[in-house]
């Protein structure tokens, strides 16, 4: 798609870009609560990759990291630019921001409905089923 531009950063706009993604999808599209979507992890060591059409936020990913793991959150794409590949574009260029920074693996909590999505994105199943907000996951990781 033409004119997309991904940035990865912890600025408070480039955060407010994945915060607006992520109401309009999580929260009114998919119903999930205020309180569920937005959580304890939304913190200013958050590290946000957004993808702009034309300086509108349309897909996002957030990435958690601590001393030995990475971590993709909250993938999440506006309907009308879904089927695009910005999600696996994002996805992609977080696990070179994670490799660059020296980890060796990535993973994601991922919905059983989207498992597929990870497995040709190179992840494999780390987990059985287990439930977060009464939603069934898996985690799956990725070497780096």
């Amino acid at each position: 798609m033409e004119n997309i531009e991904i940035t990865i950063g912890k600025q408070v706009w480039q955060k407010a870009a994945s915060l607006f993604i992520r109401m309009k999808v999580f929260v009114f599209e998919v119903q999930i609560s205020l309180q569920d979507e937005f959580d304890e992890n939304d913190t200013d060591q958050a590290i946000y990759a957004v993808a702009y059409h034309e300086n509108l936020p349309v897909s996002t990913a957030r990435l958690l990291i601590d001393e030995d793991s990475a971590r993709i959150t909250r993938v999440a794409t506006l309907k009308e630019y879904r089927g695009k590949h910005l999600s696996s574009e994002i996805i992609k260029q977080l696990e070179n921001y994670s490799q660059k920074a020296g980890y060796k693996k990535i993973m994601i909590h991922s919905e059983v409905a989207a498992i597929e999505f990870y497995l040709k994105c190179g992840y494999h199943i780390s987990s059985d089923i287990y439930y977060e907000d009464d939603v069934p996951c898996q985690t799956v990781e990725k070497c780096l």
